[in-house]
């Protein structure tokens, strides 16, 4: 057999025979031909490589052995045919680790431009090699080494001859293709591109537009795209969508943007998907207005918006806050013969709960019923978290109860919502029977439900039961958030257990969660509220050293804080501190600030930084104009407080009680009774309503003033316009009358106060023991001291005074 292949080669003499048995014996031996004849040795010619290797195809290592060894005898490179014959048989043989080195390089010798398929066709008859192997080494050869004209044309050949190439192939080819920038190969042959490629579901364009776009190279792309529709040459829009979605997945809505205007202007004809693609882009991009311009350029071009592109822009409108818009959009959709699904509806209830308008929420919900939509778990909760924001607990447990007729499961944020709704209303009942019925029903509470009822155990000040509630979730698989540890803190805050409160910050470390703002100004505010100053500058500088450099609430708590336990000097030094660490004072800061100038009798000061406020910022609010008032009223400078007032006028706050009251206390105390009533007047005529501390300002100047009966008449009318007394009021009352003996009078409006289940304190204690003692009504003086030391109430020193002088 193999002598009979020699037989037809060119080489039929006596010597070529020989020189090729010999050299093929040595090589299959292992000999070296260094031993052979060197006269016959001579003889060796190019031509005589493929029929040795055609000797040798039995064993494909003594054959790349001879043609390494040839290479070197002939001290140059091989032919083409002879790389071609090798590759062959080593592909014979499925050695393809070498067969790939061998065309590499050949590649290396002769360049890109060689010619082999004509080389590799001869060796078919010769090896026996199957061609679907051959072609498929060739395609990825060539595809690897960049020959991409060879690439096609092998990938055509194969097509015509029915070898099936693989997609990895196919896609190898394509790649090679925008490697190399060739897309004119493409273009030129798209035709019988699409031919090959229709059957096996490959879209060309697609995959070279999307291999230009992930290397970056946008321009190429346009222009591919640009080649393909100027040459008349079919592009599916299908196809255009989906490069389009990719770009929207990748938020590249620039260059989308650039192939969208192409489509517009080269084809092909865009549709409802390649619209609607670009309207959702531009609707997550924020850019709304150029969304709807789109939706004007469709009905232009008489593509019809289908249910989609209404969807996603009505979404885009609501959620942006744009809600009339929104609604003139839904109004075209239905007008249009869409119809809309609940989760449009679903939608549109969102936007409108976010904003408070539980009335247009529930509209859209039973717009939805009428149009015979079934509401989803989406939509229920949306409705029942508006309806428990609005106190409306029965409706929103009436819905609840629609979900579980319905047979919905009801979601995590369903259940947290309502158990929400349950504890603000301080119904912590129903709210842990929800918890419970949501464990039974094989929910698992996340950190939010357990978060809402610890919170709402606390608001109601049962923190020991929120602490063993807190212990109890975390052995069930609780992993507690920042809220959890600052509802703890609040709990005990409200409880006046600053050093609870504390304990639960140090808890917060145990867990890797690390405090905020809202824990350090809880802790704070807590501490200044109980007077604990050296605490509240220990925390604050805490916060400091772990790197929060605090706002403008905390600044502001400790300055109030101090400047109510009179270390006004403290309270500016604060403030200097929150200058320097580059903290921007908030008008209520400012407010504080006015008044501890004020406190420190610094008038000079406070005006000029007032008008600072005027000038510069930030405006006046109506705290800083009464701030200003009170303490121009508390250093005597009455007319300066009434030119205040009058300015007020021309701003945009009217003065509320608080300012009258203000000006009508500093009158009384001045003893100017018809300028307090005159403005008293001003009150009623114009409003704002006054309250208990105005009559009771009143009241303590015209007793001061001797005028009883004007005093008496105003607690009445007080009470006559059901404004209940406090117990100052009631001091006040006590006091005229007993400093005119009238004791039973003082006793009876005593007794009015334990009545109305107001506790009396020491002053009142106070006034009514010495108006007693006054008038040599001792028994009830000592009486009443036992009765205010039952009630756990310490005299004073003004009431130690009275009962040593009187001997009780």
């Amino acid at each position: 057999m193999l002598s009979s292949k020699i037989l037809r080669k060119p080489f039929s003499s006596s010597s070529a025979k020989t020189l090729i048995d010999q050299i093929s014996q040595s090589f299959l031996q292992q000999k070296h031909p260094f031993f052979l004849n060197p006269t016959l040795l001579s003889e060796l010619k190019p031509s005589h490589i493929k029929p040795i290797l055609l000797t040798l195809q039995s064993n494909p290592n003594s054959a790349l052995d001879f043609f390494q060894w040839t290479q070197n005898f002939f001290k140059s490179p091989h032919g083409v045919p002879s790389y071609c014959a090798l590759i062959h048989l080593l592909l014979r043989h499925r050695m393809f680790g070498p067969a790939a080195q061998v065309f590499d390089d050949m590649v290396s010798h002769f360049g890109p431009d060689m010619d082999v398929f004509d080389g590799f066709s001869e060796g078919f008859k010769d090896f026996g090699l199957n061609p679907s192997v051959f072609c498929r080494f060739l395609l990825e050869g060539c595809c690897k080494k960049g020959l991409v004209d060879m690439s096609f044309y092998v990938f055509v050949q194969m097509s015509k001859w029915g070898i099936f190439v693989s997609d990895n192939l196919v896609y190898r080819l394509l790649d090679s293709l925008v490697n190399a920038n060739r897309v004119d190969i493409v273009v030129d042959n798209y035709g019988e591109l699409r031919r090959l490629l229709r059957t096996r579901g490959f879209c060309v364009y697609g995959i070279l537009m999307e291999g230009f776009l992930k290397k970056g190279e946008v321009e190429k792309a346009l222009n591919f795209h640009r080649g393909m529709t100027e040459r008349g040459l079919a592009v599916d829009i299908v196809a255009c969508n989906k490069i389009l979605s990719s770009l929207s997945v990748n938020k590249e809505i620039g260059i989308a943007s650039k192939l969208f205007d192409m489509i517009l202007a080269l084809g092909p004809l865009p549709n409802a998907v390649t619209f609607s693609t670009m309207i959702n882009m531009y609707c997550k991009d924020g850019k709304l207005d150029r969304a709807f311009e789109l939706y004007n350029v469709m009905i232009q071009r008489n593509v019809l918006p289908d249910l989609i592109t209404y969807a996603i822009l009505i979404d885009g409108f609501f959620k942006a806050g744009r809600l009339d818009e929104g609604e003139k959009l839904f109004s075209m959709a239905l007008d249009q013969g869409i119809k809309l699904d609940v989760v449009i509806f679903s939608s549109i209830m969102d936007a409108y709960g976010k904003v408070g308008d539980l009335g247009r929420v529930v509209q859209f919900y039973r717009r939805m019923l009428e149009e015979g939509l079934s509401p989803n778990i989406i939509s229920y909760s949306i409705l029942i978290n508006g309806l428990y924001g609005s106190g409306r607990m029965l409706e929103a447990c009436g819905i609840f109860g629609q979900i579980i007729k319905r047979g919905l499961e009801p979601s995590l944020v369903t259940y947290s919502s309502l158990i929400d709704g349950f504890c603000k209303l301080g119904n912590l009942r129903d709210g842990f029977n929800l918890f419970d019925d949501m464990i039974e029903r094989g929910h698992q509470p996340d950190v939010v439900v357990y978060s809402v009822l610890i919170n709402g155990l606390c608001k109601e000040g049962m923190v020991t039961s929120a602490l063993g509630f807190f212990f109890n979730s975390l052995s069930k698989g609780l992993k507690p958030n920042l809220f959890t540890f600052n509802s703890l803190m609040d709990g005990y805050c409200r409880l006046k257990q600053l050093r609870n409160a504390v304990k639960v910050y140090t808890l917060m470390g145990n867990y890797n969660i690390k405090p905020d703002m809202v824990a350090y100004t809880l802790l704070v505010r807590d501490a200044c509220e109980q007077g604990e100053l050296d605490a509240a500058v220990l925390i604050f500088f805490h916060m400091l050293k772990r790197g929060f450099p605090g706002d403008a609430i905390m600044y502001c708590t400790l300055m109030d804080g101090f400047c109510k336990h009179k270390n006004p000097i403290a309270g500016l030094q604060i403030f200097k501190l929150m200058q320097r660490n580059g903290i921007l004072p908030d008008i209520a800061v400012y407010n504080v600030v006015l008044n501890i100038l004020f406190k420190e009798c610094h008038l000079e000061g406070a005006s000029e930084m007032f008008r600072q406020l005027i000038e510069k910022g930030p405006k006046p609010d109506i705290v800083t104009y009464n701030t200003m008032i009170c303490g121009h009223c508390s250093l005597k400078r009455l007319d300066e407080a009434i030119s205040l007032f009058k300015q007020m006028s021309s701003t945009l706050f009217r003065p509320n009680s608080i300012t009258f009251t203000i000006l009508i206390d500093a009158f009384c105390k001045e003893g100017r009774m018809d300028d307090a009533m005159l403005m008293f007047s001003k009150m009623l005529e114009k409003g704002p309503e006054p309250n208990v501390v105005t009559y009771s300002c009143l009241m303590d100047g015209y007793f001061k003033s001797h005028d009883m009966r004007t005093a008496t008449e105003l607690h009445k009318e007080m009470l006559e316009n059901k404004i209940s007394p406090n117990i100052v009021s009631y001091s006040i009352l006590m006091d005229g009358l007993c400093k005119h003996g009238l004791m039973s009078e003082a006793s009876l409006a005593f007794r009015c106060v334990l009545d109305r289940h107001l506790l009396p304190d020491v002053v009142a204690f106070s006034i009514l023991v010495h108006g007693y003692c006054k008038v040599g009504r001792l028994v009830e003086a000592k009486l009443l001291c036992e009765e205010m030391f039952m009630n756990g109430i310490m005299p004073d020193d003004l009431l130690e005074q009275t009962l040593m002088e009187y001997n009780l």
